[in-house]
């Protein structure tokens, strides 16, 4: 299994790194770079977008190869088709975006036309763990459009990408982050308990092929993921979490200062009467962060070990105690927050 799991990382590894360069050239070639043109940008000179395409490319063609054995478990290859079809909506909507700047309210029509590919798929949550113990079955009415699991599918996935596609403002921090949490999905798929063999080789190409991508996306980015690319990267951590058996809770642990900040963006913007899932800005805590650091990659590893402790944590946690973690982690998010509101305060009074 070792001598299989080396070579699948190696595969990935070399078409990732194949496909970037790929990718890099064509961005440059047709015009398609993140300019620094307003304040908010941190990067010095322009970047090629579209990066993302190439872990998309590396994480499906890879499975492709290696489908006898993602499809010895319950998924069908309608669900991964839903997955693939869902990804590839995903991307051309981020190639339009980066390369025409379309407005958030057309933007938001890909994540929607991924989410729906993927129920059309026949992928679906039958049940979820009950924190008290036992499991809460769904009722999935035949021919509902409206069933709890279509609804929890689409909130799920929605907030993972919109997630993802806010927290793409600093070097690495989405493509490390989400490559942590397919390898907290791995292990946890690969322990005698929870043994899902085709879902723990998912989450270890994924893994494998964001791995490849860092290497040009770590500061100093030689390419950015661009719209597509955070927002598969969310979409495809979510699938993962829920075709492994409602995982939720586990990538919750992983993701949960980024979904938090997620959160309170959109409480903010509101308040301020402004579009909550518009680009980022200067708020999010990973940028507050960086004016104290002064350093992308010392802000990006506090992110990678939040999520890699809180991660692994759950791989040892019975339900109870997620939810304990999950508690915790909150009062971690308000204590960061209090942090910083002292810290710019008292710099401001200087």
């Amino acid at each position: 299994m070792i001598i299989f799991y080396t070579k699948i990382f190696i595969i990935c590894l070399l078409l990732s790194v194949f496909f970037t360069y790929i990718v890099k050239f064509l961005a440059k070639k047709f015009n398609i770079l993140d300019r620094p043109i307003n304040t908010r940008k941190i990067h010095k000179k322009s970047t090629p977008l579209l990066g993302g395409t190439a872990i998309f490319l590396t994480f499906f063609l890879v499975l492709f190869f290696v489908k006898d054995k993602i499809l010895i478990g319950e998924l069908d290859p309608w669900h991964w088709l839903g997955f693939f079809i869902g990804s590839i909506f995903l991307i051309i909507g981020g190639f339009l975006d980066d390369k025409y700047n379309i407005k958030p309210k057309c933007q938001i029509i890909f994540p929607i036309l991924a989410i729906i590919s993927l129920i059309i798929g026949g992928v679906e949550i039958e049940k979820i763990t009950n924190p008290l113990g036992g499991y809460l079955f769904l009722d999935n009415t035949l021919m509902n459009i409206f069933t709890f699991s279509n609804i929890m599918i689409f909130s799920w996935l929605m907030t993972l990408m919109y997630t993802t596609k806010l927290l793409d403002g600093i070097d690495g921090l989405v493509t490390g982050t989400i490559m942590i949490g397919a390898i907290i999905i791995f292990l946890f798929t690969m322990t005698t308990k929870y043994y899902q063999p085709d879902i723990g080789l998912s989450s270890f190409i994924l893994a494998a092929s964001c791995f490849g991508f860092l290497i040009f996306n770590w500061h100093p980015a030689k390419i950015f993921l661009g719209e597509g690319g955070s927002l598969f990267l969310g979409f495809a951590l979510g699938v993962l979490a829920i075709i492994s058996g409602g995982k939720i809770a586990i990538t919750l642990l992983v993701m949960g200062i980024p979904l938090l900040d997620l959160a309170w963006t959109v409480v903010r913007r509101l308040a301020k009467r402004q579009n909550p899932f518009s680009h980022s800005d200067d708020k999010h805590i990973h940028y507050r962060l960086l004016n104290i650091t002064k350093n992308q990659k010392k802000t990006v590893l506090i992110y990678y070990s939040l999520a890699l402790f809180f991660g692994l944590s759950g791989l040892f946690l019975q339900s109870i105690g997620k939810m304990f973690a999950l508690g915790l982690i909150f009062l971690i998010m308000i204590m960061i927050l209090i942090f910083l509101s002292l810290y710019e305060n008292k710099q401001h009074n200087n």
